[in-house]
């Protein structure tokens, strides 16, 4: 394998590892166009401690779920576009008890990424996700428990990789996320980051990396706006053509734009596994370890805020391909969060740190049953404990589903 190959290949892979879509992703390398395809599917659910929230646990519920989704890929040497998209409405057949709940919550999810190579150099990769929903998606590295409201999270990340030499190069880019909720106070978050990493190439399999990023969040309410840097020595892996491991380890510096904050040096970790066994099974995994701008400010009743919130997300995702027409699949996610250096807002008085812990787990089959209709069954199992009031929680839900695909 040419070395040049090796850069211009793990490069894109690189620029999405921390800061693509979601904690699992790896950008589409492959240059074969695909036609738009559209699915139509509605899901019944039945749940029994429903999201929004009560304090009153075991509100049992049915809904049904209504969408509409398209994916669409369009590759050439030079350009790939990637994009999907899913618009629906969840629909109560039991209004939740929750005092403010609706019996109808819109969802929509929207992605558009993009690779394009001006030359042999120099290659421009974006990626663009925008959502609005009710439920919490734990792969995107953003919550840790359920929340009350619906809200909407966008990402955009546009860098640049330049091959210097046939074993050097660089990526450089700009990111902005935002979170905002409908109706949940001190929960909004706006997030610029700059980030910039020199590559090495080791091997043909392996390149090494140095990475700086420099983040400024902006903050809703009682939650206080802050400053991180990293600054991270890792390296990308192929193991095998169907195997690639990327990794980055470091320290973050983070620093809290309060009168009352504390600024803080913790270590930072962030891996991405994915590997196709053999032609039936494929895995992807991860794990992020870091302090996180995100669910800062709880009621213990007292409301306070934590300057340092360290967070251990590790999660799995498994397809397995067992007929023609059957296939099962799984993921798994397992959150533990660490609320340290805490004071009550207003008033600045010390609070004692609080621990909790998430476990949520899908397993579920589609079976194909004709060449335009599928149906789906799934179990969902989620575990809440926590040290915060009223944050701990079980839940399961079991959905079955139909999706005809044009």
């Amino acid at each position: 394998m040419k070395l040049s190959y090796t850069i211009s290949l793990l490069s894109i892979l690189a620029a999405f590892s921390a800061q693509g879509k979601g904690l699992y992703y790896f950008p589409n390398d492959s240059e074969e166009s695909l036609p738009i395809k559209w699915g139509v599917g509605m899901n019944t659910i039945w749940d029994d401690n429903t999201t929004p929230a009560t304090l009153s646990p075991d509100d049992e519920t049915f809904s049904v779920n209504s969408y509409v989704d398209m994916k669409y890929i369009s590759g050439s040497p030079q350009t790939v576009w990637d994009v999907y998209a899913k618009l629906g409405v969840l629909y109560y057949l039991d209004e939740p008890v929750a005092a403010g709940s609706d019996d109808a919550y819109g969802q929509m999810q929207l992605g558009v990424n993009l690779t394009h190579s001006f030359d042999e150099r120099l290659r421009l990769v974006s990626s663009n996700y925008v959502s609005y929903e009710l439920e919490p998606d734990y792969s995107y590295g953003v919550a840790t428990n359920r929340q009350a409201s619906e809200y909407i999270y966008w990402d955009i990340n546009n860098s640049l990789g330049y091959r210097w030499s046939e074993r050097l190069a660089t990526n450089t880019g700009l990111q902005v996320t935002m979170l905002d909720y409908a109706n949940t106070p001190d929960a909004d978050r706006l997030t610029w980051t700059l980030h910039n990493q020199f590559r090495y190439v080791l091997s043909a399999q392996t390149v090494g990396t140095t990475s700086i990023r420099y983040a400024q969040t902006t903050a809703d309410g009682n939650a206080s706006d802050s400053t991180d840097t990293y600054l991270l020595l890792g390296a990308e892996h192929r193991f095998t053509p169907n195997t690639i491991l990327i990794g980055n380890a470091g320290a973050q510096i983070r620093q809290v734009d309060s009168v009352d904050g504390n600024d803080t040096t913790t270590p930072y970790m962030e891996l991405t596994l994915r590997t196709q066994v053999n032609e039936q099974f494929t895995v992807s995994a991860f794990l992020r370890y870091g302090a996180e701008v995100y669910d800062t400010v709880v009621s213990l009743p007292a409301l306070a805020e934590f300057d340092s919130r360290l967070t251990l997300r590790v999660g799995t995702q498994a397809n397995y391909r067992v007929s023609q027409k059957l296939a099962l699949f799984s993921d798994i996610n397992f959150i533990s969060t660490s609320y340290e250096e805490g004071r009550t807002v207003p008033g600045g008085s010390s609070v004692g740190d609080r621990e909790e812990t998430l476990f949520n787990a899908n397993i579920g089959a589609t079976l194909e049953i004709t060449e335009y209709l599928d149906g789906t069954i799934s179990y969902n199992f989620t575990n809440a404990d926590s040290d915060i009031p009223n944050r701990s929680y079980d839940r399961n839900r079991i959905s079955v589903g139909l999706k005809a695909n044009f």
